[in-house]
């Protein structure tokens, strides 16, 4: 079974590969680090706020989602 993403695991991943910081997402968010690195834990994330980090990150997070009830539908 298509397993549903993790969009924390997979804005860790991102923004490690593009070589960005804990410090730098916090600081671009307005959040402080902590609350920054709840982000990473969660399976879930509000859409304004994804929105924000596909900015940040120049990444469609949301091609994700797509990607994924594409494939689910055809199980």
């Amino acid at each position: 079974m298509n397993e549903e993403p993790h969009i924390g695991r997979l804005i860790k991943a991102e923004l490690a590969r593009k070589g960005y910081s804990i410090t730098w997402l916090a600081e671009q968010l307005g959040y402080s680090r902590q609350n920054a690195y709840k982000i990473f834990s969660r399976p879930w994330i509000y859409t304004d706020l994804l929105l924000k980090i596909c900015d940040l990150l120049d990444y469609d997070f949301f091609k994700c989602y797509s990607e994924w009830w594409n494939n689910k539908e055809k199980e």
